[in-house]
């Protein structure tokens, strides 16, 4: 019996499309956002969760965004560019966020106070009222870096009553230490 090509083909989209509608039911989806100043590794660390790989990255100018899926959980993650001059519009991704991602160049002494300003203004902004802070403490591997601790003295991450939060030790470019942060937020989550 020959069947109509066109036929066929919607048969097909209608099928995929259930397929799609299924998985949404059984898949929730939690917003993210990375930030962190300019050069401390969130498109590395994005494309880590999503590729499991390094890529070569330029500095971000707006966002990237990709959903990362753990467990029939999914996250979109967006991260935002870090300079100075895009720092103002931080603010416009915020809606909706349910964690934020803090990425924290652990060998820039010199702009630490600038990450502990940025962090403070967004913990402030009634849209994150609710979120979780994850901070990454990242390049970990490089010698004479700050350590978790000093970086959670420089922040006064102990000061913060109104957040769940956690800080991971990483390294963006071998992956070490992100899975125990996504770990973390998948944790934060089943106690919701």
């Amino acid at each position: 019996m020959l069947r109509d090509p066109c036929s066929v083909a919607v048969a097909v989209v209608i099928a995929r499309l259930a397929v799609r509608l299924t998985c949404n039911i059984f898949v929730s989806e939690h917003k993210v956002i990375i930030v962190g100043l300019d050069n401390a590794g969130k498109t590395t660390i994005l494309y880590q969760f999503s590729m499991n790989e390094v890529v070569h990255t330029s500095p971000t100018i707006g966002s990237n965004v990709e959903e990362i899926v753990v467990n029939n959980t999914r996250f979109l993650m967006w991260d935002i560019g870090g300079q100075e001059s895009l720092r103002s519009s931080w603010n416009t991704y915020y809606t909706n966020t349910e964690f934020v991602i803090v990425v924290v160049d652990s060998t820039d002494r010199e702009r630490i106070s600038v990450t502990k300003e940025e962090l403070y203004k967004m913990l402030a902004h009634e849209d994150l009222k609710k979120a979780g802070l994850l901070i990454f403490a990242n390049k970990q591997d490089v010698k004479e870096c700050m350590t978790v601790a000093e970086i959670s003295q420089f922040l006064k991450l102990t000061s913060i009553k109104d957040h769940q939060w956690h800080i991971q030790a990483c390294c963006a470019l071998t992956g070490e230490g992100l899975c125990q942060g996504l770990e973390w937020m998948m944790s934060r989550l089943k106690i919701r």
